[in-house]
């Protein structure tokens, strides 16, 4: 009988997608296999798989799901589909892969995780009372837990926090100024994309570890969008607060915005808290400023709309804006790492940002930044300056098998 590989699923869910990847324990560390996603829940979905192997980012699969055969979204069905889906092509397509255990990203861990850890139904239960802090990730985190513990019953899980690596932001940047009895009810700054950050630190580290023990920023820029400051490897502050919606302007997402606003809106206009939820979640940000034209950075580029360009122009210059305030949340400034997906790919967005922070001794490198270098900042630089790819796919599979006892 041949041996079959213990794999490691990760696993990443949303609202209207379900991202996973297959990870085996290798010398030094884990290697991707596949990813795999399926996208647009409620239909007609879509399977993307990718194979990190032999072919890295080569496309496997990319075809519409029809809803009637492959995906039931009657009855909040969608994600129970989909994992049996994402299961039933790793049981027939990998047959030397056993998934032996499975990571989740799950946004919010509150007061209570400041680290990964194994899935119960205590945990559970503790996760259950933070959905109303994270209503658009959290429900769909711990749905999928459930459902790997029905499909998977034998694989132990982990459960992995982006608000933990910014458990050390110390409590006079955490703290808002509200009545004491709401801080000590919890309502205070958590921060988010902390698995991210974890990871671009770490990948620093392995390029230079001088380098990552300095004053570091990170922005990590897409249709969610956060910046954090974090010095010797400790988050100091982030743009991201209670919940996700604040900060930077993002793809649907507000961002930062006077409370004011919401008053004035709910005792003039006459909206509910419901009516308030939606408009900061899905009609802010990008899509709203542009005035419903996108909420993805590359077809607002591709517009010659002033008012697409007025959006772009709204994000750089709030990156540069946050780049000054966490600058000096840090005393200083030594490194900036641009990730995410616009982050990552958009070299003009990094040229305007680096161009309306050159009073901090930041300069890019015009050739290295069009290549997409790990580093794009000029010689002259005083700030180092790179583009680094974020992987918090393979930060849960490390932790995974850290927390479970099994390598790293």
């Amino acid at each position: 009988m041949t041996t079959k590989t213990k794999m490691i699923l990760v696993v990443n869910a949303g609202s209207s997608s379900l991202k996973c990847s297959l990870f085996d324990v290798q010398e030094g560390g884990v290697a991707q296999h596949f990813r795999v996603k399926v996208a647009n829940l409620g239909g007609p979905a879509r399977l993307e798989i990718y194979d990190h192997s032999e072919n890295p980012d080569g496309v496997l699969v990319d075809k519409e799901i029809l809803d009637k055969d492959q995906l039931d979204v009657a009855h909040n069905q969608a994600h129970a589909s989909a994992l049996k889906v994402v299961l039933d092509w790793i049981a027939n397509n990998t047959p030397h892969f056993e998934v032996a255990w499975v990571g989740h990203r799950v946004v919010h861990g509150g007061d209570r995780y400041s680290s990964p850890v194994v899935v119960d139904a205590q945990v559970l239960g503790f996760l259950e009372t933070l959905i109303p802090l994270a209503p658009l990730h959290q429900p769909y985190n711990l749905k999928l837990i459930h459902l790997c513990r029905e499909f998977l019953p034998d694989c132990p899980q982990v459960a992995c926090f982006d608000t933990a690596f910014h458990t050390s932001i110390p409590k006079v940047a955490r703290e808002f100024a509200i009545p004491r009895k709401y801080t000590d009810e919890g309502v205070r700054r958590y921060g988010f994309h902390g698995l991210s950050y974890e990871y671009i630190h770490d990948k620093l580290s392995r390029l230079d570890e001088g380098l990552a023990q300095k004053k570091l920023l990170v922005a990590h820029l897409g249709a969610g969008s956060s910046m954090c400051a974090i010095d010797q490897g400790k988050s100091k502050a982030s743009t991201m607060g209670f919940t996700a919606v604040e900060g930077l302007p993002m793809g649907t997402r507000s961002g930062q915005l006077d409370p004011g606003v919401l008053l004035y809106l709910m005792q003039e206009k006459g909206m509910d808290a419901k009516a308030l939820e939606k408009m900061l979640y899905k009609e802010c940000g990008w899509y709203g400023v542009s005035g419903g034209i996108g909420s993805e950075m590359l077809v607002l580029k591709e517009s010659d709309d002033p008012l697409a360009k007025a959006a772009i122009d709204m994000f750089v210059y709030r990156i540069a804006r946050e780049t000054g305030s966490l600058a000096a949340a840090l005393g200083g400034l030594d490194v900036m790492v641009f990730t995410g997906g616009v982050g990552e790919n958009d070299a003009d967005l990094r040229a305007a940002v680096v161009e309306q922070s050159a009073w901090l001794g930041m300069k890019i490198d015009p050739r290295r930044n069009a290549s997409n270098e790990y580093l794009i900042s000029a010689d002259d630089s005083r700030v180092k300056i790179f583009a680094i790819p974020t992987n918090e796919e393979k930060m849960i599979a490390r932790h995974t098998l850290k927390q479970l006892g099994v390598a790293e």
